[in-house]
């Protein structure tokens, strides 16, 4: 699978540079963004396909919708907007069903909060606690999980555990590789 951009020379040089390290990513670095867009388009509502998600994310990048900061690497940057995508369409859907739920039972009786999708959240536990289980005898994947859940960056969560970054990433992609292969479900921060 290899990307195609089509750049302008009216492209602002940002966008240019983002168009040209998207085209000079290397076949890992497709792989890992079909992987990743594949996990993130598993249950998303409307039925979005892996491919719509991926050119979307590389939509977006082009557009300059999103700026890439410069301390932040290319894959992290297209997770990063990756993610952003999938909420936009979850909190779309949220929204259009609390609409019929009101125009079903009429003026505010529907329940607009988070936990009102008890099958998305029985599912998210369940998930949730098969890889704790699969884990239970890494501490480090435990760790990460922990400072994911609890909203810390990859920098915070090896600070706070004393973590290197090569123990950091070693654990990271064993818990991403589980996930994929045991097919425990779609986790959003992994990419950190």
């Amino acid at each position: 699978m290899r990307l195609r951009t089509v750049g302008t020379t009216e492209q602002a040089p940002a966008q240019q540079g983002v168009a040209r390290a998207i085209a000079e990513l290397s076949e890992g670095d497709l792989l890992r963004l079909k992987v990743l867009a594949r996990l993130r388009a598993r249950g998303l509502p409307g039925g979005i396909a892996w491919t719509d998600l991926l050119h979307e994310t590389v939509v977006r990048a082009l557009s300059g919708a999103r700026r890439w900061p410069p301390d932040v690497p290319l894959m992290a940057f297209l997770a990063g907007i990756m993610r952003s995508v999938c909420s936009e369409h979850w909190r779309r859907a949220q929204r259009e069903r609390q609409i019929l739920v009101a125009a079903e039972a009429g003026d505010d009786m529907a329940d607009n909060s988070p936990a009102a999708d008890p099958e998305r959240l029985v599912a998210a536990a369940e998930a949730l606690s098969a890889i704790y289980r699969r884990f239970a005898e890494d501490a480090t994947v435990l760790k990460i999980m922990t400072g994911l859940a609890e909203g810390l960056s990859a920098r915070e969560i090896r600070h706070r555990h004393g973590l290197t970054e090569t123990e950091y990433d070693s654990a990271r992609k064993r818990l991403r590789r589980a996930v994929l292969r045991d097919g425990l479900g779609a986790l959003g921060p992994l990419e950190r």
